[in-house]
């Protein structure tokens, strides 16, 4: 058995935790919606910003030049900056997905002043720390960015590497994506451009950069069985950590309709 299938195989339990996590029954309307989306975009965030870790890592994107790395990764890594940063959004004008899902925050009413103070505090030299408690974001969601940066900063490519592809995928259960296209029937106008976001999302992320992303890890890790392990444990943390911040926005959104108090 191949390592990449060992690794998966290990962190399944998990992964299957995280598919049928009960987030997604308790998200039923609008409202609803909008609260997970607003504790969503930040994982959008960093997500683009553990890419861009392995970009700098993995390529040359300093003067000057110099062929750094296996050219085989280089592609593969520029490739899948190309989507994340560069897709398009439903009129065809480029974007990346982090801007495309603050356009869907938008249309369907979320709120987003966090979201964009934090940018703002980011924008003006501020650590990520530091905007993060600023910013008015909940403990969870301060966790989840912290543990991300945590990875970036131990500077080990093979374990960015398999964190980006097999701890943050978005596994989303077709229960979701029905519960979307229904909304999208009674709403269009309020939930469009987040239908479309996660049809790009599976189009583009779910097949063909998840390919790239498996390639990458296996080349990063190679035959070395410690950076494999190193890899997988990586991985389980990662895949705790996002079902911590998926308990907690089920539990908003219990709060929001008054099920629970405030804790």
């Amino acid at each position: 058995m191949k390592q990449i299938q060992i690794l998966q195989e290990v962190n399944a339990s998990l992964t299957n935790q995280l598919v049928n996590h009960r987030l997604y029954s308790e998200i039923k309307s609008l409202e609803d919606l909008r609260i997970f989306m607003e504790y969503h975009v930040f994982a959008v965030w960093d997500f683009m910003s553990l890419l861009k870790a392995l970009q700098i890592k993995l390529t040359c994107v300093t003067t000057p030049w110099l062929p750094v790395g296996n050219p085989e990764t280089r592609f593969l890594i520029n490739e899948i900056v190309t989507g994340e940063e560069s897709d398009v959004d439903l009129d065809g004008n480029r974007c990346s997905h982090f801007e495309l899902y603050l356009k869907s925050m938008k249309q369907a009413g979320s709120e987003t002043k966090s979201i964009e103070q934090f940018i703002e505090f980011i924008a003006s030299g501020k650590s990520v720390e530091e905007s993060l408690e600023l910013s008015g974001i909940p403990n969870s969601v301060i966790d989840f960015v912290n543990h991300t940066f945590s990875l970036i900063e131990d500077d080990k490519q093979y374990i960015q590497a398999a964190v980006f592809t097999f701890g943050r995928e978005d596994l989303i259960p077709g229960m979701f994506i029905s519960f979307v296209k229904e909304l999208h029937q009674q709403t269009p106008e309020s939930i469009g451009i987040f239908k479309y976001y996660l049809e790009r999302h599976i189009e583009v992320d779910g097949d063909h950069h998840s390919h790239l992303a498996y390639d990458m890890t296996t080349s990063l890790c190679g035959n070395d069985e410690v950076k494999w392990q190193e890899a997988s444990h990586a991985v389980a943390i990662a895949l705790k950590q996002r079902i911590i911040l998926w308990d907690s926005i089920a539990n908003a959104i219990e709060v929001a309709r008054g099920q629970i108090t405030p804790q």
